[in-house]
């Protein structure tokens, strides 16, 4: 077994995770001004280049805003945030998703997989029926949850390229963690053979080239998970 390098965070990234935690839990109001630099330096006891960077990074996070010669305020982060500020709000929330984001999340899928079966079906070739087949296979022949998230996940970004819209796959991948984190939970809720069955239900329609079907079936099987016919989200 080989045991990988174990490395403590920075001084930055733990500045950058302390201001997260006072953003996110509202201990930092937004649009209240910070400090200046030298201050936050003196009263966190770190030098001033990891203020300064870690203001940056969390400016780029979408959680500051910086407005020269006037100051650095906390930013409404649904507004400016990214990708980036989700993962720290999971991180905040013990790895957790919270139920707005899961609901959020779905919706933009429902989109996604729509838009990438009406691309992809009528025109995927007997081979990429093939390939996406295989793909799905990998899903049941592993009984570990993780591994066959990331399955799962293979599955619909091949999908995604199969649209040939450069966007699709690019947009899929950039949600990797919090896509992967839900069909997680999906596996601990209902077990590895029921995202398998979805996925190859999905791929029933995709070899049938049936591009209605696969549309009725996404927007049904997603919708029932976002009006919580099916459970998902957490209590």
């Amino acid at each position: 077994m080989e045991f990988s390098k174990i490395s403590s965070p920075s001084l930055r990234d733990l500045f950058v995770e302390q201001l997260e935690h006072l953003i996110l839990s509202g201990k930092l109001k937004i649009g209240e001004k910070l400090p200046p630099e030298r201050q936050l330096a003196e009263m966190m006891q770190v030098s001033r280049a990891v203020v300064n960077g870690g203001l940056g990074e969390l400016e780029r996070k979408g959680f500051l805003v910086v407005k020269p010669r006037i100051g650095t305020f906390v930013a409404d982060y649904r507004r400016k945030g990214t990708l980036d500020t989700l993962m720290a709000i999971m991180k905040y929330n013990g790895g957790r998703l919270r139920n707005e984001e899961i609901r959020s999340i779905l919706e933009v899928r429902i989109a996604l997989d729509t838009l990438a079966a009406q691309l992809c079906i009528d025109r995927i070739s007997d081979e990429e029926v093939e390939l996406l087949r295989e793909k799905k296979e990998r899903i049941r022949e592993t009984d570990s949850i993780t591994e066959a998230s990331q399955a799962a996940f293979e599955f619909q970004h091949e999908f995604a390229l199969l649209s040939h819209n450069t966007l699709i796959p690019l947009i899929f991948q950039s949600f990797r963690t919090p896509v992967s984190t839900l069909w997680e939970r999906f596996c601990t809720l209902y077990g590895i053979p029921a995202l398998y069955e979805n996925t190859h239900t999905l791929w029933t329609f995709i070899r049938d080239r049936d591009t209605d079907g696969a549309i009725e079936w996404i927007q049904a099987s997603i919708g029932n998970t976002i009006d919580g016919s099916r459970k998902i989200y957490y209590d």
